[in-house]
């Protein structure tokens, strides 16, 4: 349910093509990575990740580390992940994925 649900979120925006990166289905605006999903570290945990406006990581993760966390890899650009993994606020990660294209596509 959760990656249909994010894919139909990246997809309804514009420009966007989905791709696999490292082995996930992740969301490009005009050839740029926006939103990946988070699944390949077999830990129990599925989430996303999506770029991020200045400052938005680390009130989001203060605000509420059940959700939101600063992710390997990603975390030092400003990037952050929500989890997916339980129950999942879709009107927040619908906020969430569109400023993550709003940052990539420069809008």
């Amino acid at each position: 349910m959760a990656p249909a649900r994010l894919r139909e979120l990246c997809l309804a925006l514009p420009n966007v093509e989905e791709r696999v990166s490292h082995g996930e289905p992740a969301w490009f605006v005009r050839g740029k990575l926006f939103v990946t999903l988070w699944d390949h570290h077999h830990d129990d945990r599925v989430a996303f990740l999506a770029a991020a406006p200045d400052g938005a990581q680390e009130a989001l993760v203060a605000s509420n580390p059940e959700r939101y966390f600063r992710p390997p890899y990603y975390g030092h650009r400003g990037w952050i992940g929500v989890y997916l993994d339980g129950p999942v606020d879709w009107d927040e990660a619908a906020d969430r994925i569109r400023e993550a294209h709003a940052v990539i596509s420069g809008r």
